[in-house]
């Protein structure tokens, strides 16, 4: 697979955890950050749906 087919990272290049290990800047948390680069495009991209859910209980 092409590096253009691949899923890309969320990361906005703000990279600090919060108490609940999550990623201020992409709301990834610790691990999924760790393991993104092992992930398929499938995993990557049940981790963004998590992301999705998680911003939208920021904005709340």
């Amino acid at each position: 697979m092409a590096v253009k087919d691949k899923v890309r990272s969320p990361c906005v290049s703000i990279c600090a955890l919060d108490e609940q290990d999550v990623c201020i800047g992409c709301h990834r948390t610790g691990h999924e950050i760790l393991q993104w680069t092992s992930l398929s495009n499938d995993e990557r991209r049940a981790v963004l749906k998590k992301v999705a859910e998680r911003e939208r209980k920021v904005a709340l």
